[in-house]
């Protein structure tokens, strides 16, 4: 039994090997030629300049509580008992198709409701019980829910059920007894949108799912797939959403459309000519608009005189003034930072020269040890010298920032006279940089020259102070105040006795 066991697994390990190297000629083999897509721009939309000027999206009609905005179509808000739909104009009648759908479902419980449905039906189910859409449909729905009706724990799920118009959904066990492909997938409050890909090719309707983890917009997993899947030639797609007691945001960014094509078959036709009667909507609606502008444009030119005639390049930024104001911004705070460290530099210096001055007198006052044969200190002859070097050290720095801020006012100067770009602007640029490297190493100079010292030196200790009362001047206090008290709590009593004899 060990032999044949081993063979076979040598030979398993063959043909995952063969298929490592030639992923080709299994992919073929399996999946054949991939069909052509074509991408259908009417029976699609995507932001930005989702909707039209006066809310209308372009192509399609929404109903109920659905809200369109430029970037997305919110489909239900997040309050109780909200239906909402969208569904295209025109019904579409291609043999194979592909649709790719971005949407978000938010809420902040932990639970949500009810869910969002993607359809493609023989008509528009603008209303109804199912997701916000009629019941009863023909065709197919691609059902998101997110609430658990019959209580066995399997949502949030994606089911696909199919109709004939006859069917009433079963609400109570969440379609599961008429679902022909489910799988489970949590698409409620995630960091990116979630993405459907669902493709109808060769009466196969496939699935697939992003989760919304990561920006990757192509990162599928697979759902489910029907096969033998019948639908109506001709159809409408919408998309519904609906809430309960609880309550999420259904927000649909995108839903795009593709015609898929099998290999070998001739590519459809482009499109014919639109019909006159819409041909001359169209053309009228351009002549109102031109108009419009151009009223728009004499109002401007009247309230602002002072720009008529100039060119209209003058009146907007330029990509390389931007960069010179961009460049001139920079200088000038860098101007202001130096400037503040040359404040605080001088406060610095104003405080060594006072310790100096202090040390001085110090010294003065201890030179009178010389007289009586003492020697002075070495300890103050040491803190002197260190801040004396201190104040050299500062005063360099400062001359150095002083320098800085010469070459920032060449440098500013060179950039008005219109040279920003040339050899010395940019040699101006590398001087303010060593000179601010020079600072810095200065500063940390100073640091630890000015550390040292303080970490050798050690302050003499003060004499004890002497204690401001003794131990037995404190017992005799605490028994007089004792005795005190106690004969004022007496004093108290027999007043208060002497006051009770009148009553």
């Amino acid at each position: 039994m060990a032999v044949p066991i081993a063979k076979c697994l040598a030979a398993y390990a063959y043909l995952l090997l063969i298929s490592l190297i030639f992923p080709h000629v299994f992919a073929d083999s399996a999946t054949g030629d991939s069909p052509h897509r074509r991408f259908e721009y009417k029976y699609s939309f995507k932001g930005p300049h989702l909707t039209q000027s006066d809310g209308r999206i372009p192509f399609w009609i929404h109903t109920g509580n659905a809200i369109p905005s430029s970037d997305q179509i919110r489909i239900t808000p997040s309050l109780r008992s909200q239906k909402g739909s969208v569904w295209t104009k025109s019904p579409v009648n291609f043999e194979h198709w592909e649709a790719e759908i971005a949407f978000r479902v938010s809420g902040r419980g932990r639970m949500g409701a009810d869910g969002l449905a993607i359809w493609f039906t023989a008509g528009q189910g603008l209303e109804g019980p199912v997701y916000g859409a009629a019941d009863q449909w023909n065709g197919v729905g691609i059902f998101f829910d997110s609430f658990d009706n019959d209580g066995k724990k399997n949502n949030p799920a994606v089911l696909v059920v199919g109709n004939n118009g006859k069917l009433i959904y079963d609400h109570q066990n969440d379609g599961t007894t008429q679902s022909l492909g489910t799988c489970l997938r949590d698409f409620r409050n995630k960091p990116y949108p979630v993405r459907a890909k669902i493709t109808y090719y060769q009466k196969t309707l496939s699935v697939f799912i992003n989760n919304g983890f990561t920006p990757d917009k192509d990162d599928y997993e697979f759902c489910t797939r029907v096969e033998n899947m019948i639908i109506p030639d001709s159809g409408y797609f919408g998309i519904s959403a609906a809430t309960g007691g609880l309550a999420d945001d259904h927000d649909v960014l995108s839903f795009l459309l593709f015609r898929l094509t099998e290999p070998g078959q001739n590519l459809p036709p482009p499109e014919k000519e639109i019909p006159k009667e819409e041909k001359d909507k169209y053309q009228e609606e351009f002549e109102n608009f031109q108009q419009e502008l151009d009223k728009r444009k004499e109002e401007f030119q009247k309230e602002h005189p002072d720009v008529q005639g100039q060119p209209i390049e003058d009146l907007f930024e330029s990509v390389n003034d931007r960069e010179i104001r961009q460049v001139f911004e920079g200088q000038n705070r860098i101007h202001l930072e130096i400037k503040q460290l040359n404040r605080q530099l001088a406060m610095i210096l104003d405080e060594q020269r006072r310790y100096v001055s202090v040390i001085t007198e110090e010294i003065s006052k201890r030179s009178s040890q010389t007289q009586s044969g003492q020697a002075p200190s070495h300890d103050m002859e040491t803190i002197v010298n260190t801040q004396q070097e201190v104040l050299r050290n500062l005063n360099e720095i400062r001359n150095s920032l002083s320098g800085s801020l010469k070459q920032l006012a060449m440098g500013q100067q060179q950039g008005n006279a219109g040279g920003l770009g040339s050899y010395e602007t940019v040699q101006h640029f590398n001087d303010i940089k060593e000179h601010l490297h020079v600072v810095k190493r200065n500063i940390e100079h100073i640091i630890q020259k000015n550390v040292n010292p303080a970490e050798k030196m050690k302050c003499p200790e003060l004499p004890p102070l002497p204690t401001c009362l003794s131990t037995t001047h404190f017992v005799i206090f605490i028994v007089v105040q004792s005795l005190l008290f106690f004969g004022y709590v007496m004093y108290k009593s027999q007043q208060e006795a002497a006051a009770k004899k009148f009553f």
